[in-house]
């Protein structure tokens, strides 16, 4: 008996240093459009630090070789290449995590509105003032808002390292970072929305709505609470997808456009109705329902159009907010101020605002004195 269960331990033995070498060169193949930093034991699951570092790891993905056959695959951009070589990757190891944001996953209905931001590691000052501004957690006529920025890396070497730590250290601060160790590129922004929905269906499952929204966007969070409050028979258990509708568009097949999608990557000319990526609201239903249907559909460089993809799979559709203005704020004369703060105080978002106008216009709108003509 002891022979035999001493040989099955020396089989077992030989198996596992067989095994070793493949496993080494599948974590050291590189994938050259995410830079994953990943460690010998990335297998494993570790335990948060205090700075909420390090908890998830995944060991590295490898590339789809076999999507070099596709036609033409030498004349596309090196950007749609390496999408394709990768686009399969949905596992990243997550350096800054924040468990706890929701109070955990049962007392995530407390949680009234979540302000999910896209922000890449360089741009420390627009978090700043939006913390300070419309950003800003907080208990809003009886429910709270918390906040929470969506990050990847950038960079390499020192610069990546310098740039990573100044996320610990507003981490360490102001705990409302998640970042994946995967490059933080416009074509990986759709990634990013889908590692963010899996964090929020293990650690947020049950908050009431979401603004999902870029990080140069002006968003009268006040105004939303209010509007969302003011829903009939919806308290986040329900579909709701609202924002700047765009429908009756298809892909740009110019290969100098920054939205350039060539048929290699969706062969379909049109899109599903879909919400301007700069701003939309959501239910945390609908946040649930994007993430069970993104399970079956194949990543798409343009995230607010793979959101309405991941809609349209589920039977759902957007909706039309007439106080979200993505694609800016209509001023009826030249001759008026386009930063009047009468034009901003009823609205719900305007995309693409500087910093200094965000951190005026903020203290403008709740200027007890501010006083606007009919």
């Amino acid at each position: 008996m002891r022979n035999i269960r001493a040989k099955t331990l020396l089989l077992a033995g030989a198996l596992a240093l067989l095994a070793f070498p493949l496993c080494k060169n599948f974590i050291d193949h590189k994938a050259p459009g995410f830079h994953v930093d990943v460690r010998e034991d990335d297998s494993q699951i570790r335990q948060p630090t205090k700075n909420n570092s390090y908890v998830y790891s995944w060991p590295r993905c490898q590339q789809n070789v076999s999507a070099a056959n596709m036609t033409d695959f030498s004349s596309l951009p090196v950007t749609i290449k390496d999408f394709l070589y990768y686009r399969h990757c949905r596992h990243f190891p997550m350096l800054l995590d924040l468990p706890d944001k929701c109070g955990g996953a049962d007392k995530s209905a407390e949680v009234f509105l979540l302000l999910v931001i896209k922000s890449s590691p360089h741009n420390y000052d627009r978090r700043e003032v939006l913390r300070k501004t419309w950003a800003e957690e907080r208990l809003h006529n009886g429910v709270w808002i918390r906040r929470i920025f969506l990050s990847g890396t950038t960079d390499s070497g020192f610069e990546k390292k310098r740039l990573n730590k100044l996320l610990e250290l507003e981490q360490r601060e102001y705990s409302d970072i998640l970042q994946w160790d995967f490059s933080d590129t416009f074509y990986n922004l759709t990634l990013k929305q889908i590692l963010f929905l899996e964090w929020m269906e293990r650690n947020c499952p049950n908050v009431r709505f979401l603004l999902n929204g870029d990080d140069d966007v002006f968003a009268n969070t006040d105004n939303m609470v209010e509007y969302l409050q003011g829903l009939k028979d919806n308290d986040g258990s329900k579909h709701l997808f609202t924002g700047h509708l765009i429908q009756y568009v298809g892909p740009i097949r110019s290969s100098g456009s920054k939205y350039f999608v060539p048929v290699q990557v969706q062969k379909s000319d049109s899109y599903p109705p879909y919400c301007g990526g700069g701003g939309f609201l959501l239910s945390g239903y609908t946040a649930l329902v994007i993430y069970n249907k993104s399970q079956s559909i194949d990543l798409l460089p343009i995230d607010d159009v793979y959101m309405g993809m991941c809609l349209a799979k589920a039977g759902l559709g957007p909706t039309s907010h007439i106080g979200v203005k993505t694609a800016g704020l209509y001023i009826p004369s030249k001759r008026l101020d386009e930063y009047d703060p009468c034009f901003y105080k009823d609205i719900l978002l305007v995309h693409r605002f500087l910093s200094a106008r965000m951190y005026f216009m903020w203290h403008r709108i709740h200027d007890p004195n501010l006083k606007c003509s009919l």
